[in-house]
């Protein structure tokens, strides 16, 4: 399976908030079991959409306290099934920015209709403890497309 569930970024205010979207893909092994018959996305799945697009916001400032890491789910909840080729609408809002943790409020959109909600804290990891070179290519290239430095 593919563990980076964001698309597209459509809008982005660096520590802010991110505007993004991601497809649910129909080959997923994973919806053999999660169900058969009625495949699903699971909300684990979701909460972590939900997180890399708010951690987006937060590695765009590119301040020297590295990466954004998810570090807890304050709550998170689920109103309707998402499925094989849905195309998600994620929205995150960054609604503390401090030096050692960040929160986030994001909602999850499927035709127009909210789906899921979360709050999460993020933690920082210094970027020297990532593997040499690492960069976000799909950050690197929205904010250059902006004019900003990646």
């Amino acid at each position: 399976m593919r563990f980076l569930l964001v698309d597209h970024i459509d809008e982005l205010e660096p520590g802010r908030r991110v505007l993004a979207r991601s497809t649910v893909p129909h080959d997923l092994e994973l919806f053999r079991d999660h169900f058969p018959g009625f495949p699903v996305m699971p909300g684990v799945l979701l909460t972590e959409m939900m997180g890399q697009a708010a951690a987006k916001a937060l590695d765009a400032e590119r301040l020297p306290r590295g990466k954004a890491l998810l570090a807890k789910i304050l709550s998170a909840s689920f109103r309707d099934w998402v499925r094989p080729g849905d195309q998600c609408t994620l929205r995150s809002t960054i609604s503390a920015n401090e030096a050692r943790y960040a929160n986030a409020e994001c909602e999850l959109e499927v035709r127009g209709q909210v789906v899921a909600q979360c709050k999460l804290m993020f933690t920082f990891m210094p970027v020297e403890k990532f593997a040499p070179g690492f960069r976000d290519e799909q950050l690197d290239a929205f904010l250059a497309n902006r004019g900003e430095p990646s």
